[in-house]
């Protein structure tokens, strides 16, 4: 069965990007060339789209059979193709497909404009159920659950459905645990904003103070960068943190690789040596992170695994073989690289 990652892969684009041409989504746009080659290797590969019948009723034409499951993603999936999202989303199809099912759309919400582009999709796709990675607007979640038979949560915060989550609290704990065994005292944080838009509320940010509280240890103001989640700014408020004439901590914990690698640039373009002058740990794992220079000691976060679990638990919801909503923890596992002086 042909999935839509294996367009993505031999156009070279994001899963999304190919969702929005086969599904004729134009909330964003996608350049003619592009949109030419995706349904060119649709085609060449032998991806065949479900078109959905309606009756007089308005109701789905009973002689399809099975299922039909759309997925909700918190982030514009097109910038920076999103890394860590991308393999959530594989597992997400793969979890399907292992049934014999597949996903009939992605749909990033960027901005609260997009509900009606959901409904649209929703309604054209005739779907029964849906996963939801990361928390996204109230208006539009709340939608989605009363609209939508089945709903499943990867990362989000909802006792009402079943979630798949990791502990992320626990995750920058135990990272920051270990700057601190190393010596660090003076650490640094790098990240953005969570849901009610207050970094200090960030679960992230809460496991890096849970640790510096627990060894007795200050955080200064100053070292804790809120880059609003953007590669950009990590780069831009890193170099120009790094460029101040006053005391720097020796170590930062960054809330994801993405934010992690442009940070590590401004800090070797300021003549700083990793991890001798300046340490890193970050969370996420994403492939790239062992590539960098030197590689990136971080948080390993089993991406596919999540996607994959959030779709066997949504299938079974929606066979009706469990009605309590469960909550379901993936484990995490430091891997410890040069960034931070250690060798993996």
């Amino acid at each position: 069965m042909v999935k839509l990652k294996d367009i993505a892969d031999q156009v070279g684009v994001s899963v999304s990007t190919v969702s929005r041409v086969i599904n004729h989504d134009v909330s964003r746009s996608v350049n003619e060339d592009t949109r030419n080659r995706i349904l060119e290797a649709a085609h060449t590969l032998g991806y065949k789209t479900n078109k959905i019948g309606k009756s007089a009723k308005g109701k789905r034409d009973a002689a399809i059979p099975g299922f039909h499951v759309g997925c909700v993603v918190a982030v514009p999936q097109n910038k920076y193709n999103h890394p860590y999202f991308s393999i959530i989303l594989e597992g997400v199809e793969r979890g399907l497909s292992s049934q014999g099912y597949r996903l009939e759309f992605i749909h990033s919400m960027a901005t609260g404009d997009d509900l009606s582009e959901l409904q649209r999709l929703v309604k054209d796709h005739g779907v029964d159920g849906m996963i939801v990675v990361e928390g996204i607007q109230p208006e539009a979640y709340q939608w989605i659950k009363k609209n939508v038979r089945a709903v499943v949560g990867i990362d989000i915060s909802d006792h009402e459905v079943p979630v798949i989550a990791y502990d992320r609290v626990a995750a920058a704990k135990a990272a920051v645990a270990h700057l601190i065994a190393k010596g660090h005292r003076e650490i640094g944080f790098v990240g953005g904003p969570g849901r009610y838009g207050d970094i200090q509320r960030e679960k992230r940010f809460r496991g890096f103070q849970h640790a510096m509280d627990e060894a007795g240890l200050a955080i200064d103001p100053e070292w804790i960068i809120n880059v609003n989640w953007d590669v950009s700014q990590s780069y831009e408020m890193m170099k120009e943190a790094f460029s101040r004439q006053v005391k720097r901590p020796t170590a930062f914990f960054c809330a994801s690789d993405m934010m992690a690698i442009p940070a590590m640039r401004a800090a070797t373009e300021q003549r700083l040596r990793i991890p001798e002058d300046v340490a890193f740990f970050s969370v996420d794992n994403i492939e790239l992170s062992q590539f960098t220079s030197p590689p990136l000691t971080t948080i390993h976060v089993p991406k596919m695994e999540m996607g994959m679990i959030a779709a066997g638990t949504l299938l079974d919801y929606l066979k009706r073989r469990y009605t309590i909503p469960v909550k379901i923890w993936v484990p995490h596992e430091l891997k410890l690289r040069h960034s931070t002086g250690d060798h993996s």
